[in-house]
């Protein structure tokens, strides 16, 4: 038992148990669901999804081949995992038409899995904005790709500040109306944007979202922790979390090799002045030192809880009630089996494992007090 100080909480190691390449619990192959696997309503809605989904963006991408992307799908469906997540922007239309295939082959009933695809859009495109010409399009063309009658949740990827409120809702509420999604939702959205669609869903009789689609891990944690929870309490958002897989490894000095969150360091753009430039280079030197540090120690107190640094990340990311489901991707089906054992650290993560943590990340998002009006004045 190690005890830490300012706290009356206390780690217990006596328990560890090896999380790591030498796996305890060997791929199980029966349909068994994976201790520590849960099944949440999503948002305010009727939908049961588990706790952990199946993000396909890296397991189409072009280096994992069709029979290892099935052994995946296979595995994710016979440890509980009931849903999956597409995004064109990642993977493009591969993937809706491989996991078309998969489901066909494997013959699943169309009840036991969700299916969530995103309507993606970019200025770089041809299909730009979010008209109800494009969004009607999008979801004819992913039913073809899915060979599916319908979708679970349709995502709007990113918000249209150039398309009218009233012209998204209305042609998501079409949509759904037509039997073609049984529920929408967002990704990446504001919540000043999440709050408007709901606004005007309200106000035009139409079927508001269900679920937001954002980042969140040791290092991203403002949004998710301090507006989210404040969506689903007053108008029934949930919230889909992307990220914990989302990292890289970064060498020390000492030869070592650390996790790292990808998009952790801020880029800063470069300025017409040098001594600017000079300033921007120093703070980010430091920031990547203080990054350094804190994954070091993150990496060491995983060790001591007999697992690796991307299973605590997943499994502090669950501890979080806010956090219905988390998206995990794998290009292996060993690797994800890796992921799913961070279920099991999930009773080990006690107030004093959670506090050394804080103490470490030192990170904790606090809301800006409000401002008064008269003292501005």
């Amino acid at each position: 038992m190690e005890e830490f100080s300012g706290t009356t909480a206390q780690l217990d190691f006596g328990r560890s148990t090896s999380l790591g390449s030498n796996p305890a619990i060997p791929v199980r192959n029966n349909a068994t669901t994976t201790p520590g696997l849960r099944y949440k309503n999503l948002g305010k809605s009727g939908l049961r999804v588990s706790n952990v989904g199946l993000g396909t963006w890296p397991i189409f991408s072009p280096g994992v081949s069709e029979d290892q992307a099935e052994a995946i799908l296979r595995l994710a469906v016979d440890s509980g995992i009931n849903l999956f997540d597409l995004s064109e922007a990642h993977s493009g239309t591969r993937a809706e038409i491989e996991l078309g295939k998969i489901i066909q082959k494997a013959g699943w009933k169309r009840t036991s899995y969700i299916i969530t695809t995103k309507i993606y859009w970019s200025t770089k495109s041809e299909e730009r904005g979010l008209s109800r010409k494009h969004i009607i399009e999008s979801v004819q063309a992913s039913l073809q790709r899915l060979q599916l009658s319908y979708i679970d949740i349709v995502l709007v990827h990113k918000a249209d500040s150039m398309c009218p409120m009233e012209e998204i809702v209305r042609a998501m509420n079409y949509v759904i109306s037509q039997g073609w999604s049984m529920y929408w939702g967002t990704a990446r959205w504001s919540p000043v944007e999440i709050m408007e669609a709901y606004t005007n869903c309200r106000q035009f009789n139409c079927v508001t979202p269900i679920v937001e689609q954002a980042e969140y891990h040791m290092f991203c944690r403002e949004k998710a922790e301090l507006y989210l929870p404040e969506m689903y309490n007053k108008i029934g958002v949930g919230f889909m979390a992307w990220g914990p897989l989302s990292m890289c490894l970064g060498d020390t000095q000492n030869g070592e090799r650390l996790w790292l969150p990808k998009g952790s360091f801020k880029t800063k753009s470069q300025s017409y002045s040098w001594t600017e430039d000079e300033v921007n280079k120093e703070e980010r030197l430091e920031e990547t030192r203080r990054m350094y540090d804190k994954a070091r120690d993150i990496s060491n107190l995983a060790e001591k809880l007999g697992c690796n640094a991307m299973q605590l990340s997943i499994a502090w990311s669950l501890k979080h009630e806010p956090v219905q489901c988390l998206l995990l991707g794998a290009t292996s089906a060993e690797q994800l089996h890796q992921s799913l054992q961070a279920l099991q650290l999930l009773p080990r993560l006690s107030t004093g494992v959670m506090l050394e943590i804080e103490r470490i990340l030192d990170n904790k998002p606090v809301r800006p007090p409000p401002i008064s009006t008269l003292a501005l004045r």
